[in-house]
C-alpha cells in the first residue's frame, strides 16, 4: 500500500466555512459565489489534487470577524487573512501569490 500519493498544488489555501456562510457568499460576479468556490474557479480547471493549488473550507477557526471571511495561506500560517466581502477574487488571489503558473 501507497504512503503517499503525489499533487500538483503549489499551494493551499485554508478558508473559514462559517465566515463564509454568515456573509452569504458576498464574492463573484454578483456577488452571490462564496470565497472558496471562486478562488477554485480560478485554478487551472482541474479538480482535487490535479489542481494548480488548493482550496480547503475548514470548521470555524474561531476568530468570527464581522462581516469578514477568514484565509490561512498555508506557506504563511503565521498571518491570517480578513477578506471583506465584495472585495475582487482576483485581489485576494494577488495577496496569496496564486497568480497562473508559467506556461
Amino acid at each position: 500500500m501507497r504512503d503517499d500519493v503525489p499533487a500538483e498544488w503549489r499551494k493551499a489555501v485554508l478558508v473559514c466555512a462559517k465566515c463564509s456562510k454568515k456573509v452569504k457568499g458576498g464574492f463573484g460576479k454578483n456577488g452571490r459565489t462564496p470565497l472558496a468556490r471562486a478562488l477554485r474557479a480560478l485554478s487551472n480547471g482541474r479538480k482535487g489534487r490535479k489542481a494548480d493549488f488548493g482550496v480547503i473550507e475548514t470548521r470555524c477557526l474561531k476568530l468570527c470577524p464581522k462581516g469578514r471571511v477568514v484565509l490561512i495561506d498555508g506557506a504563511e500560517p503565521g498571518r491570517w487573512m480578513l477578506v471583506k466581502p465584495g472585495t475582487p477574487v482576483e485581489e485576494v488571489a494577488g495577496r496569496l501569490g496564486l497568480s497562473p503558473p508559467p506556461a
